[in-house]
């Protein structure tokens, strides 16, 4: 009986989510084949269960497995300002607004980051995709303190934002009660506790506005990154079709040359033809010509041989 390694199996897992989009839901297949093959087929099921991430998912994935300490970073800051929060002091707004510096500063790089792995992965880092891939990364880091956070490295979709009631937990005097009406004796006490309640309840709403102020200042930031490459990406395109328009004039100039040429050719050779049809034609006259002056020559040697044959007879005669 095969012996069952639960962490050998997280192991596997992880290695899915670091592969190449593409090749996660083979490789998912194919690691819960062999699960069920050595007789793990509970482990098996739950692998087969994984879903295919999202490419922002994806992306975020890989800003975990592959840039861990730039992540660690925001985890941290997050980490940071909901420990400020929850010490309830007004002294820790500068705790605060240093610690949303920090997570500002992170959700940057992150994004510069992922616009470079999605464009290296042959992916398009459109506005839309660095906009919830900053918002999954924004969450991660609100969810950082708490237990129901999700596991980073293994996302399959975009993660949303801890809604309301549970950043109220972390702002100092959300979900307190009405102070009971005191004695006239506590009246000086009652109102520095409300002058206190009013301080706590500016810092929360300080403390909203900061949030709101960094995720926007990380919205703007992504685009701004995209913006960027997408004009870099306009001037590439455009010099590319400068090039392919220069090259495809010199082709064209380069046709109507060789198109001239060959045109001058024909001609040239037309013209050789000519010569080399009257060249033979002379050849053929000469040679009828020069036949029928052999037969003259014959006959006037035949006629000579008479004439000399005749005139030795007379002179033969004569003596």
């Amino acid at each position: 009986m095969a012996v069952k390694n639960p962490q050998t199996t997280q192991i596997d897992v992880d290695a899915l989510f670091r592969l190449p989009l593409a090749e996660f839901t083979g490789a998912r297949n194919t690691l819960a084949a062999r699960l069920k093959k050595s007789g793990r087929g509970d482990e098996a099921d739950l692998v087969k269960a994984l879903g295919k991430p999202s490419i922002s998912a994806w992306a975020v994935n890989q800003l975990y497995w592959n840039h861990r300490e730039a992540f660690d970073r925001l985890l941290e800051s997050g980490g940071r300002f909901h420990k400020a929060q929850s010490s309830r002091l007004a002294g820790k707004l500068a705790d605060m607004r240093t610690a949303l510096d920090a997570r500002r500063e992170a959700l940057t790089q992150l994004s510069e980051l992922a616009t470079s792995l999605l464009r290296g992965a042959g992916h398009n880092p459109t506005p839309d995709t660095i906009h919830r891939i900053t918002t999954t990364l924004e969450a991660l880091s609100a969810y950082a303190s708490r237990s129901d956070a999700p596991r980073p490295g293994r996302l399959t979709h975009d993660v949303d934002p801890p809604g309301f009631e549970a950043f109220a937990s972390f702002i100092p005097g959300a979900g307190m009660t009405e102070p009971k009406k005191e004695p006239a004796r506590l009246k000086t006490s009652r109102k520095s506790s409300i002058a206190v309640t009013n301080t706590r309840r500016k810092v929360a709403s300080d403390t909203d506005l900061h949030q709101l102020q960094a995720i926007r200042k990380a919205g703007i930031a992504a685009a701004k990154v995209s913006l960027q490459e997408a004009r870099k990406e306009l001037i590439d395109a455009r010099a590319r079709a400068q090039s392919l328009q220069a090259a495809q004039k010199k082709a064209d100039a380069e046709a109507k040359e060789t198109e001239k040429q060959s045109r001058a050719a024909e001609e040239r050779w037309e013209k050789a033809r000519a010569t080399s049809e009257e060249a033979a034609e002379r050849v053929r006259s000469v040679a009828v010509e020069a036949k029928e002056a052999a037969k003259s020559l014959e006959e006037a040697k035949r006629t000579v041989d008479k004439a000399t044959k005749e005139l030795e007879k007379l002179f033969r005669g004569s003596t």
